[in-house]
């Protein structure tokens, strides 16, 4: 038997697994989840709805950042944003943030399966033990049992030795989904090939000022889904006030924050915005009861500067 095959029967006899058909990613539009899917979670009414990921889990369409929130502001932060409807929360090892995270998870008051939590490696542990003791460290930190989603944080040499670790522990039920963060075009080919378990998704920069067509086209091929981190580049370039938003946004009682995060939900992809007030957290979530135009999405379309709202962050000693 092969390591796929001994990799892929382990898989089957995971529970949360049993999911039934697989869906692909639509060229537009989000696979849905519907009644005779695979059982999705089942948060609030209200809440965002969820796509099913490459390997039959289910993830909302709409999540909550939480970097840079550190302590009991996190922990508060991210019950509000329970309250508000959100399911899927995002940290990382080095937000340095996980133990308020986990902190949240156990007060919130919902239940562990109906929660959606992400975490992340960092590069400095891309070895095979090295990213063994983070997982274990991590769990440790967030109080759980399993993780919904592990990512690698950004692409650097080694990244393929904590990628078998990471499948063993997925293997094992301990992470019900593998993905990556930061992967460029020139990345993907070399991933892929030297890996038994497919990320789900790539998280990545995107917004209405760089929304990187190329990389997206590729993910969707893969049947890998894109996941958006600071879906409003922390307002740069004036987001909040754009006039082509504003405009839009009024045909529909909307906020130029809303536009954006409805365009990115219309092209399929996840959005993990993070804000520390309340009722901007409810603003982002009411982004579903209205949909933009084919005239709107090309407006946004051209809002395009092809490149990178944070060039403080570029790495250079990016690669695999």
């Amino acid at each position: 038997m092969t390591k796929e095959n001994i990799v892929n029967e382990r898989r089957t006899r995971r529970e949360f697994l049993k999911t039934g058909t697989l869906l692909g990613t639509s060229a537009l539009l989000p696979n849905l989840a519907s009644a005779s899917d695979s059982k999705p979670l089942s948060p609030k009414a209200g809440s965002p709805p969820c796509v099913k990921l490459n390997n039959g889990v289910h993830i909302p369409m709409l999540g909550f950042g939480t970097f840079p929130f550190r302590g009991q502001q996190c922990t508060e932060r991210m019950i509000e944003a329970v309250e508000s409807g959100y399911r899927l929360f995002d940290t990382a090892k080095i937000y340095a943030n996980e133990d308020a995270v986990g902190a949240a998870i156990k007060q919130c008051g919902v239940a562990r399966d109906e929660l959606f939590i992400t975490t992340k490696i960092w590069h400095n542990d891309f070895t095979y033990e090295g990213a063994k003791t983070a997982f274990n460290i991590a769990m440790d930190k967030l109080g759980l049992e399993y993780l919904d989603l592990y990512l690698i944080h950004r692409p650097r040499p080694g990244l393929l030795n904590a990628w078998r670790a990471m499948e063993e522990l997925y293997a094992e039920g301990r992470i019900r989904a593998l993905g990556v963060s930061n992967i460029e075009v020139n990345h993907l080919d070399k991933l892929l090939s030297n890996v038994d378990v497919k990320p789900v998704l790539n998280q990545i920069e995107n917004h209405s000022f760089f929304h990187q067509p190329e990389l997206h086209r590729l993910m969707q091929k893969h049947n890998i889904h894109t996941q958006a981190w600071s879906p409003f580049a922390q307002g740069r370039h004036g987001l909040f006030s754009n006039p082509t938003l504003v405009e839009i946004g009024t045909q529909y009682r909307k906020t130029a924050a809303q536009v954006n995060l409805r365009w990115l939900f219309q092209r399929g992809i996840i959005s993990i915005p993070r804000t520390s007030k309340k009722a901007h957290m409810d603003e982002n979530m009411a982004i579903f009861d209205f949909e933009l135009s084919n005239v709107d999405m090309a407006a946004i379309s051209r809002m395009d500067l092809g490149k990178t709202a944070f060039p403080e962050w570029l790495d250079p000693k990016a690669g695999i």
